[in-house]
């Protein structure tokens, strides 16, 4: 089968796709997917540099997630048969035409979605559900913070926070990326690259602060969101795209009664796996309804697999970069949506 394969941990420029790579054996509660676009995420280029918490055994492929059609199922499956079209959370292997995952992380496809959105769903909405539901406890008419408006986990908060009845307001850098937050609901814009965070933020909400925000980001995102929430307010941290870790300041958050939370939606796999499928019979409802539109800025053939991830290290992209397997992909790199 075609792949992209990593053989040593030496980023995304040792990544090859090759025509004859090992098709992944089933495994006890196993599902294979045919695979048609699998989801670029920013911890595939950890993996591929051996700085992600799973380091798989090499020859492997990359990739946390994936769209397509049930090839076949172990004997003790239950969720999903032969022919069902299928969105998936991998361990990794998803940069492939087949992958095989367990049956608890495979979920049906509402129909409205084509396999390029649908691979685009499963970790970026659900890592902003579980986030802001589950975590920050958003409550409607509260206003939240949302850092990196424009990328994968943040179009999503944006999206999802607007369904809850929050007021948005949304940082990202330059017009183009604002005018994507903006069209999936944001209430007000801050562009970082031209604006002090802080200082728009007290004017937007006549010098009272948010109740809560999304961060994704770091560095001086971060810092900047210490000092423009109010007296008891939330930060939720899911990354840190900008490269920088920050440093907490214990005495702020003493101070202002802050509330940290760290989030790493992967985890709850075996955290918490119920409330995973509790969050996904939403999200799945939501979509179903037409209530999410998953935002696919590129697509590329799993060929220019570097070409999507140094896409999206870049910051060229909006929403989610994806691959696809088929003739889907032959448009390499063309703009989706």
């Amino acid at each position: 089968m075609r792949a992209v394969i990593c053989e040593k941990f030496d980023g995304i420029e040792a990544l090859r796709c090759i025509d004859d790579a090992p098709i992944p054996p089933m495994v006890e509660g196993g599902v294979r997917l045919k695979v048609h676009a699998a989801g670029i995420n920013f911890a595939d280029t950890l993996m591929a540099k051996g700085e992600y918490q799973v380091k798989p055994p090499f020859p492997f492929s990359p990739g946390l997630e994936a769209a397509g059609e049930v090839l076949e199922v172990a004997p003790d499956v239950t969720r999903v048969k032969p022919g069902d079209r299928v969105m998936a959370t991998l361990h990794y292997g998803g940069y492939a035409e087949e992958a095989v995952t367990d049956q608890a992380g495979v979920y049906a496809i509402p129909d409205n979605l084509d396999y390029v959105a649908a691979a685009a769903f499963p970790i970026v909405y659900g890592t902003s559900h579980m986030g802001l539901k589950d975590k920050l406890k958003l409550q409607p008419g509260e206003i939240l913070l949302v850092h990196g408006a424009a990328g994968g986990v943040g179009l999503t908060a944006v999206e999802i926070a607007k369904k809850m009845g929050a007021r948005v307001i949304a940082t990202a850098g330059g017009a183009d990326k604002l005018a994507v937050a903006k069209q999936y609901g944001a209430d007000e814009l801050i562009d970082y690259r031209q604006e002090d965070i802080r200082e728009r933020v007290k004017q937007l909400t006549d010098g009272r602060g948010v109740d809560a925000v999304y961060d994704p980001v770091g560095g001086t995102a971060f810092d900047a969101s210490l000092r423009c929430t109010v007296q008891g307010g939330r930060i939720l941290v899911v990354g840190f795209a900008s490269g920088a870790v920050p440093q907490i300041p214990a005495n702020i958050l003493l101070v202002k009664n802050l509330t940290v939370h760290g989030f790493y939606w992967g985890a709850h796999k075996t955290l918490d796996p119920d409330l995973i499928h509790r969050s996904f019979d939403e999200l799945l409802g939501w979509a179903a309804a037409g209530d999410l539109r998953p935002h696919v800025s590129h697509a590329f053939n799993l060929a220019q697999a570097q070409d999507a991830l140094k896409m999206l290290l870049g910051r060229k992209s909006t929403g989610k970069v994806v691959l696809t397997t088929g003739a889907a992909g032959d448009a390499a790199g063309a703009a989706v949506n």
